[in-house]
């Protein structure tokens, strides 16, 4: 009989904590997860056409509104890792912003 309640009280402890971790934690990882996620896609919109002028395989270069907008997110997005001392963030941001502008310095200094 003690093996039978020892393993019905495994099986309640741990429903028990993986409904919890649904309820507490999942959304806020999931949250933060997309967050991060975000601010990957907003450095990755200008890459390909970066890669094209570096290349050569065209002249043109990405609309000037278009940067200025997402540097401008991205900026804002900073100063909010910032405020709420978001490390994950504030290194993820700022390596984006290294890296296109070293993209830019090859760009125009070629």
């Amino acid at each position: 009989m003690s093996a039978i309640n020892f393993v019905l009280d495994f099986f309640t402890k741990s429903y028990t904590y993986i409904i919890e971790f649904i309820k507490n934690k999942l959304g806020k990882v999931s949250a933060d997860t997309l967050g991060w996620l975000a601010n990957i896609t907003l450095h990755c919109a200008t890459i390909p056409s970066l890669l094209a002028l570096m290349t050569g395989i065209t002249d043109k270069t990405p609309n000037v509104d278009l940067v200025l907008m997402l540097w401008a997110s991205l900026t804002l997005l900073f100063f909010r890792a910032v405020v709420l001392k978001d490390l994950l963030n504030i290194v993820t941001i700022g390596v984006g912003f290294m890296l296109q502008a070293m993209a830019l310095v090859l760009i125009f200094f070629k």
